[in-house]
Protein backbone atom coordinates (compact mmCIF):
# COMPACT_ATOMS: atom_id res chain seq x y z
CA UNK A 1 0.00 0.00 0.00
CA UNK A 2 1.76 3.49 -0.83
CA UNK A 3 0.26 6.53 0.40
CA UNK A 4 0.63 9.57 -1.32
CA UNK A 5 1.90 12.74 -0.24
CA UNK A 6 -0.67 15.68 -0.60
CA UNK A 7 0.09 18.36 -3.57
CA UNK A 8 1.10 22.06 -2.91
CA UNK A 9 1.81 25.01 -4.91
CA UNK A 10 5.25 26.45 -4.18
CA UNK A 11 6.15 29.83 -5.34
CA UNK A 12 9.91 29.15 -6.27
CA UNK A 13 11.75 32.92 -7.30
CA UNK A 14 15.04 30.82 -7.12
CA UNK A 15 16.30 33.18 -4.10
CA UNK A 16 16.37 31.99 -0.10
CA UNK A 17 12.98 32.75 0.79
CA UNK A 18 11.38 30.80 -1.81
CA UNK A 19 14.02 27.88 -1.25
CA UNK A 20 13.39 27.98 2.65
CA UNK A 21 9.50 27.14 1.49
CA UNK A 22 10.14 24.58 -0.76
CA UNK A 23 11.88 23.18 2.03
CA UNK A 24 9.22 24.09 4.63
CA UNK A 25 6.80 22.40 2.03
CA UNK A 26 8.73 19.06 1.25
CA UNK A 27 9.53 18.70 4.88
CA UNK A 28 5.78 19.13 5.97
CA UNK A 29 5.02 16.26 3.63
CA UNK A 30 3.58 18.22 1.01
CA UNK A 31 4.27 17.20 -3.39
CA UNK A 32 5.67 20.14 -4.65
CA UNK A 33 4.92 21.46 -7.70
CA UNK A 34 6.78 24.65 -7.94
CA UNK A 35 5.78 27.70 -10.36
CA UNK A 36 8.13 30.77 -11.41
CA UNK A 37 7.78 33.28 -13.60
CA UNK A 38 9.55 34.99 -16.37
CA UNK A 39 7.68 38.80 -15.89
CA UNK A 40 9.77 40.95 -17.71
CA UNK A 41 12.74 41.12 -15.25
CA UNK A 42 16.16 42.44 -15.62
CA UNK A 43 17.70 39.21 -15.53
CA UNK A 44 17.41 35.54 -15.36
CA UNK A 45 19.89 34.30 -12.96
CA UNK A 46 17.07 33.27 -9.94
CA UNK A 47 15.00 31.52 -12.94
CA UNK A 48 18.17 29.04 -13.73
CA UNK A 49 18.17 28.62 -9.30
CA UNK A 50 14.53 27.90 -8.92
CA UNK A 51 15.04 25.51 -11.77
CA UNK A 52 18.13 23.45 -9.78
CA UNK A 53 16.57 24.13 -6.36
CA UNK A 54 13.57 22.04 -7.74
CA UNK A 55 15.59 19.68 -9.40
CA UNK A 56 17.54 18.98 -6.32
CA UNK A 57 14.80 18.53 -4.24
CA UNK A 58 12.94 16.10 -6.47
CA UNK A 59 9.58 18.44 -6.65
CA UNK A 60 7.18 16.87 -8.39
CA UNK A 61 6.87 19.27 -11.03
CA UNK A 62 8.46 23.07 -11.83
CA UNK A 63 7.54 24.93 -14.53
CA UNK A 64 7.96 28.29 -15.46
CA UNK A 65 5.35 30.92 -16.94
CA UNK A 66 5.51 34.00 -18.49
CA UNK A 67 3.85 37.09 -18.22
CA UNK A 68 4.91 40.18 -18.81
CA UNK A 69 4.64 43.22 -16.17
CA UNK A 70 7.53 45.21 -17.92
CA UNK A 71 4.48 46.43 -20.05
CA UNK A 72 3.45 48.75 -17.23
CA UNK A 73 6.37 49.95 -16.13
CA UNK A 74 7.28 51.42 -12.80
CA UNK A 75 9.97 49.08 -11.44
CA UNK A 76 13.98 49.28 -11.68
CA UNK A 77 13.17 45.03 -11.98
CA UNK A 78 11.70 45.55 -15.35
CA UNK A 79 12.58 49.10 -16.44
CA UNK A 80 16.27 49.15 -17.82
CA UNK A 81 15.86 53.25 -17.44
CA UNK A 82 15.27 53.03 -14.09
CA UNK A 83 18.50 51.95 -11.59
CA UNK A 84 18.17 49.20 -9.18
CA UNK A 85 19.93 50.65 -5.92
CA UNK A 86 22.23 49.07 -3.39
CA UNK A 87 21.75 48.82 -0.20
CA UNK A 88 23.92 47.46 2.52
CA UNK A 89 21.82 47.82 5.76
CA UNK A 90 17.78 47.64 6.01
CA UNK A 91 18.47 51.40 7.88
CA UNK A 92 18.85 52.35 4.24
CA UNK A 93 15.88 51.01 2.56
CA UNK A 94 13.73 53.30 3.97
CA UNK A 95 9.71 53.41 4.58
CA UNK A 96 9.02 54.27 1.28
CA UNK A 97 7.52 51.93 -1.59
CA UNK A 98 11.32 51.43 -3.04
CA UNK A 99 11.94 51.48 -6.72
CA UNK A 100 12.38 47.66 -6.95
CA UNK A 101 8.47 46.84 -6.44
CA UNK A 102 6.67 45.32 -9.18
CA UNK A 103 3.37 46.76 -8.92
CA UNK A 104 1.15 44.06 -7.74
CA UNK A 105 3.24 41.05 -8.52
CA UNK A 106 2.82 39.11 -6.01
CA UNK A 107 -1.23 39.64 -6.48
CA UNK A 108 -0.54 38.29 -9.97
CA UNK A 109 1.57 35.62 -8.55
CA UNK A 110 -0.72 34.10 -6.22
CA UNK A 111 -3.55 34.71 -8.23
CA UNK A 112 -1.63 32.19 -10.83
CA UNK A 113 -0.43 29.70 -8.50
CA UNK A 114 -4.05 29.47 -6.95
CA UNK A 115 -5.43 28.97 -10.65
CA UNK A 116 -2.68 26.11 -10.94
CA UNK A 117 -3.72 24.59 -7.44
CA UNK A 118 -6.93 24.09 -8.90
CA UNK A 119 -5.29 22.48 -11.69
CA UNK A 120 -3.68 19.67 -9.35
CA UNK A 121 -6.63 19.08 -6.77
CA UNK A 122 -3.97 21.76 -4.64
CA UNK A 123 -5.60 23.79 -1.42
CA UNK A 124 -1.94 24.27 0.21
CA UNK A 125 0.15 27.40 -1.71
CA UNK A 126 3.57 28.46 -0.24
CA UNK A 127 5.31 31.64 -0.72
CA UNK A 128 8.51 33.52 0.66
CA UNK A 129 8.07 37.11 1.56
CA UNK A 130 10.48 38.87 3.15
CA UNK A 131 10.56 40.32 6.70
CA UNK A 132 12.17 43.27 4.93
CA UNK A 133 10.06 43.50 2.58
CA UNK A 134 6.91 44.06 3.82
CA UNK A 135 7.77 47.32 5.03
CA UNK A 136 7.62 49.03 1.68
CA UNK A 137 6.37 46.66 -0.61
CA UNK A 138 2.59 46.94 -0.38
CA UNK A 139 2.22 43.00 -1.52
CA UNK A 140 4.48 41.45 0.89
CA UNK A 141 2.89 42.63 4.30
CA UNK A 142 1.24 40.03 5.92
CA UNK A 143 -2.09 41.95 6.43
CA UNK A 144 -2.07 41.42 2.31
CA UNK A 145 -1.33 37.61 2.17
CA UNK A 146 -4.15 36.88 5.28
CA UNK A 147 -6.40 38.85 3.26
CA UNK A 148 -5.32 37.20 0.07
CA UNK A 149 -5.54 33.58 1.86
CA UNK A 150 -9.26 34.40 2.67
CA UNK A 151 -10.04 35.59 -0.89
CA UNK A 152 -8.42 32.33 -2.22
CA UNK A 153 -10.39 30.04 0.42
CA UNK A 154 -13.73 31.68 -1.65
CA UNK A 155 -12.87 29.85 -4.55
CA UNK A 156 -12.02 26.51 -2.33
Amino acid sequence: MTQTRPPAVVLLSGGLDSATCLAIARDRGFDAHTISFRYGQRHEYELDRAEKLSERSKAASHRIVDINLSQFGGSALTDSLINVPKSDSADEIGDEIPVTYVPARNTVFLSLAVAFAETIDAVDVFIGGNALDYSGYPDCRPEFFAAFQTMANLAI
